[in-house]
């Protein structure tokens, strides 16, 4: 992924981020956050952000289901490194919307849950305002 973005991996891992029942729901996706475990110590100052990716079998068969996660990655691969605050674990899940859902859409899905549930980095100029106008 990024430079500074890290996957979540393991179920336990997904767990302690759903347990937070911290969650934004938009159209083509569902955001859910915690802040990390390890934020505060002086070892990990420079700050990281890991995320994981589920869709379940609502979506559909598994082909739609992967077609959903490459998607999701794509989006978090060019949002997250540059829109999201380090220190949190999130978890994007994928919707049946995910998979027809035009990308500068589901662009737009991603910036409008960071910005909702807070962890969004304030961004100024003309490229930030054009990302966040996307309808």
């Amino acid at each position: 992924m990024g430079q500074n973005l890290l996957r979540l991996k393991k179920r336990p891992e997904f767990l302690r981020v759903a347990a937070t029942r911290k969650k934004w729901a938009a159209p083509g996706l569902i955001l859910q956050v915690k802040s990390h475990p390890a934020v505060g110590k002086p070892a990990r100052a420079d700050g990281f952000l890991r995320v994981g990716f589920t869709v379940s079998r609502k979506v559909g068969n598994a082909v739609n289901r992967n077609r959903a996660k490459r998607r999701l990655r794509a989006v978090a691969q060019e949002i997250l490194p540059t829109h999201a605050c380090v220190g949190y674990d999130l978890v994007l899940i994928g919707r049946r919307a995910t998979i027809n859902r035009p990308y500068s859409k589901l662009v737009g899905d991603l910036l409008n849950a960071l910005d909702k549930m807070g962890i969004d980095r304030i961004l100024t100029g003309p490229a930030s305002q054009q990302l966040k106008e996307q309808p």
